[in-house]
């Protein structure tokens, strides 16, 4: 007899196909298992004519999907990993996280070929994220920043509605949807750092739901999970949502951790980025280390005027 269990996922695109994925990884990691998809509307989904720092509200893509959850109205979630609140509600547990995509922004521009850094002077790029406003910014003082919302092939359309020069968005959105040949340039790691736990997906179950945590099992990937891990961690200690600019990208290569970390002001006129290693098997102590000595440099007055 078939095992049922039910994903409780958004209803974009994107967030059908990493729905759509982990249902296939399931099923044929566990015969006898049948996957059902709840779709189910969150907040974020709800207000699109807001800036998402504006909304003010922590869990924008997430909250609907684990009140189904407790409710044990859906038995899994599936998030991108960077919408997921480092903070569970108590019941709840990350049970597994998928091997990572890629992790950079990509820039889509009007004009192929075009990167960041040879965007015509004062160029307009559109991004809903404080992250990629601040460190473009930073690089780029004379580029003018829109806001832009909507889901990835709404704001691809609204490029070609606006005068803009070009939009900023996650490359693994962008890929899994299969709309590469809007990509103008990738966008380094060493120019802009990615959200926590950006291009990996974050599988949410109950705490003690075996059957779940053993389906999924075959999702995990090890190293991806610790790299995020870390990630989350350093965001934690940072106590940072989406109102404060904040990158990370943590990678693992021969059991070492490596890491980078990003906090900036909104204008990107004061930013501070470090970069830290240490074993792998200890990554979150890692991440809260990284938050601490970032701290110390200054990321707290950066924070702390972002607040007031």
């Amino acid at each position: 007899m078939e095992k049922i269990l039910k994903i409780g996922t958004r209803m974009s695109m994107l967030a059908l196909w990493q729905s759509e994925f982990v249902k296939a990884e399931i099923e044929k990691n566990n015969p006898g298992v049948k996957v059902e998809l709840v779709q189910i509307k969150t907040k974020g989904d709800k207000i699109l004519d807001v800036a998402l720092s504006k909304i003010g509200d922590k869990g924008l893509f997430t909250k609907e999907l684990e009140n189904e959850l407790l409710a044990g109205n859906v038995d899994l979630a599936v998030h991108s990993l960077k919408d997921l609140e480092t903070t569970m509600p108590e019941g709840l547990v990350l049970g597994a996280v998928s091997k990572r995509h890629p992790v950079e922004d990509v820039l889509i521009a009007k004009v192929k070929g075009m990167t960041i850094k040879n965007l015509p002077q004062g160029a307009t790029i559109a991004t809903g994220s404080l992250r990629r406003r601040s460190q473009l910014k930073s690089l780029r003082p004379d580029l003018n920043i829109v806001e832009l919302r909507g889901n990835v092939p709404t704001r691809i359309q609204k490029l070609s509605e606006n005068e803009w020069d070009g939009i900023i968005l996650a490359r693994a959105g962008v890929e899994r949807l299969g709309l590469s040949e809007h990509i103008s340039s990738f966008i380094s790691t060493e120019d802009v750092l990615p959200a926590v736990g950006q291009g990996a997906l974050g599988l949410q179950c109950r705490v003690n739901d075996n059957f779940v945590l053993d389906s999924i099992y075959c999702i995990n990937d090890s190293d991806t999970h610790a790299a995020v891990s870390a990630e989350r961690a350093f965001l934690k200690k940072l106590q940072g949502g989406c109102q404060v600019p904040i990158g990370s990208y943590a990678r693992i290569k021969n059991c070492i951790l490596i890491m980078d970390g990003y906090v900036g002001s909104l204008d990107g006129t004061k930013s501070l980025r470090m970069h830290i290693t240490g074993p792998a098997s200890i990554a979150k102590e890692i991440g809260i280390d990284l938050a601490n000595r970032l701290l110390a440099d200054g990321a707290e007055e950066i924070i702390a005027g972002i607040e007031r």
